[in-house]
């Protein structure tokens, strides 16, 4: 799925408009909080999120992610927006829920983290 699809299914703003609108991506994971995104959250994923600061962009260029999706109408400072447009890391932001952001995105084809781990573990 394009950015641009997950800014339209998720009713959301592209925060920082110097990025690829066209990048693809397959996999989705939500969490609150960081350390579960280094825990669970795989590279080249989504993240939902609610937690809207520059710890999370951190964390995002840690693990490989490719794009966050803020909910609940939460929206990051210049200084969190500035260092993923500096990162090319697209930053979008919902008026709608964490639950809804999610259900939204799995009715539409992401496919769940959870569900990429056990078909990596299934192959061993």
């Amino acid at each position: 799925m394009k950015i641009e699809e997950i800014v339209e299914l998720t009713q959301g703003r592209l925060l920082n408009g110097q990025v690829d609108r066209l990048l693809e991506i397959s996999y989705c994971g939500a969490a609150d909080l960081m350390s579960d995104v280094l825990a669970f959250v795989r590279a080249g994923s989504l993240l939902i999120t609610g937690l809207a600061t520059t710890q999370t962009v951190r964390t995002v260029e840690m693990a490989d992610i490719r794009a966050v999706v803020f909910v609940r109408g939460k929206v990051p400072g210049p200084e969190t927006t500035s260092l993923a447009q500096e990162l090319g890391i697209p930053l979008i932001a919902s008026p709608l829920g964490m639950y809804e952001v999610c259900g939204r995105l799995y009715q539409a084809g992401l496919i769940p983290v959870r569900r990429l781990h056990q078909e990596l573990m299934s192959r061993d």
